[in-house]
């Protein structure tokens, strides 16, 4: 069985669900589960319909309804009036707003969940109508009865041995199978949802329940490039890259694979494509067990608006365990993450991203027990395999502050131009 999964961009309009459904004809007329998230970017208007629901706003009424004038919009390009479809949708609709009505959970976290997973319920509804409606026969069904998780809510764990009993149960593999990205429930039957990156990982537990021959995400580039285009002029694609690699790219930034979706497939040696959905005749990028990396070439990885910090003792002293512990405690209590660490005899290092602007607490905590000195604004550039030619083309990024090298990673910290 093969895996597919479409991100939100490749089902935005009638023309992207369109070309979705030609995808799953030609490339996977049969033994093909599919993933889809939802449409365009609808997470993000269903995240301020939370907001609005938890904040009791009076813009609720009307983000609701952009939502489903948005749907109803695409569906009309696709289908007649009185297609099955308009139901479905409808019930849909009406099961969101049963819950606005009735819940009487003040937690933020689970009426999160409650609520987003109509995303993708509704674009998967909306693409197995299509398919139907042009003749591919094809089985939808809500990935909540398949995989089942604990109840931490917006981050929710899997019930693996539960999940892969109930997905081997329960999935026919011979036919063409709909489901949702990202979303799953709990053993009370709440919605939850799986975080970060949660419907490409939705991918890999079903490939890893079902044995599957491969996982397809089906992206708007035409693979995985070695550096983001919109910083560097000259890039390459990959075509292969080991799972190790992908995970050690992930780390340091790259918007490769998460790694969590890796880790199932790399347990059972389940390939993954990075194909374009543009370009679907294109092979793109495999990620695999086998050579590290084809073509063997640097990789840039830069991360921008970074915070570079140096901490000295006020008396001079070594910087050693204690010190280091107490600001490593400090840098988590004020959820600064930490991308480059060095540390000298009497200074310490790091560069940090202040995702939750909390570094000026952060300062202020620290300022009276050590001499600090702060560089905002700074780029941290990483380069995997790197070379002379690829130090050079940092280096025309603007002035290197910080330069830290081992076997295979090259990670300079940069004042830009």
């Amino acid at each position: 069985m093969k895996i597919f999964k479409f991100g939100g961009a490749s089902v935005k309009d009638a023309e992207g669900v369109k070309n979705v459904a030609s995808i799953i004809k030609n490339e996977g007329a049969k033994d093909t589960l599919v993933v889809i998230s939802a449409m365009g970017k609808i997470t993000n208007a269903f995240e301020e319909v939370v907001e609005a629901y938890y904040n009791k706003s009076d813009e609720l009424p009307g983000k609701l309804s952009f939502i489903e004038e948005y749907h109803k919009n695409i569906m009309n390009s696709l289908f007649d009036k009185e297609d099955a479809v308009y139901r479905d949708v409808d019930i849909l609709f009406g099961e969101l707003g049963w819950f606005l009505a009735r819940n009487s959970s003040q937690r933020y976290n689970y009426v999160y969940d409650q609520i987003i997973c109509f995303g993708e319920l509704l674009s998967t509804r909306i693409v197995s109508g299509y398919l139907s409606k042009i003749g591919t026969e094809n089985t939808w069904f809500d990935v909540r009865n398949y995989i089942k998780t604990d109840s931490n809510y917006r981050d929710a764990k899997v019930d693996w041995e539960l999940t892969e009993a109930i997905i081997t149960k329960k999935v026919d593999a011979s036919k063409i199978n709909i489901t949702q990205g990202f979303i799953a429930a709990n053993d009370t039957e709440n919605t939850t949802t799986l975080g970060r990156e949660g419907s490409d990982y939705t991918a890999g537990i079903f490939a890893y329940c079902l044995n599957a021959e491969s996982v397809t995400i089906w992206k708007d580039v035409e693979g995985v490039l070695n550096a983001d285009p919109r910083v560097f002029s000259d890039t390459t694609l990959l075509e292969q890259i080991s799972y190790e690699e992908a995970i050690e790219m992930a780390f340091y930034g790259a918007s490769v694979i998460h790694p969590k979706t890796l880790q199932p497939l790399q347990k059972k040696e389940i390939p993954l494509l990075v194909r374009s959905f543009l370009n679907p005749k294109e092979t793109g990028t495999k990620v695999s067990k086998g050579s590290t990396l084809v073509p063997h070439i640097p990789c840039f990885i830069v991360k921008k608006n970074q915070i570079l910090i140096s901490i000295s003792a006020l008396d001079f002293s070594f910087m050693v365990e204690n010190n280091i512990s107490y600001i490593f405690q400090q840098l988590h209590d004020y959820q600064l993450k930490v991308n480059l660490i060095q540390n000298s005899a009497i200074s310490f290092s790091v560069c940090i991203d202040d995702k939750f602007n909390k570094f000026d607490e952060f300062y202020n905590e620290l300022k009276a027990q050590f001499k600090i000195e702060v560089q905002k604004e700074v780029d941290l550039y990483t380069v995997r395999h790197f070379n002379d030619k690829a130090i050079a083309v940092i280096e025309e990024k603007g002035a290197s502050l910080l330069t830290q090298i081992n076997k295979e990673t090259s990670q300079i910290v940069v004042k830009p131009n």
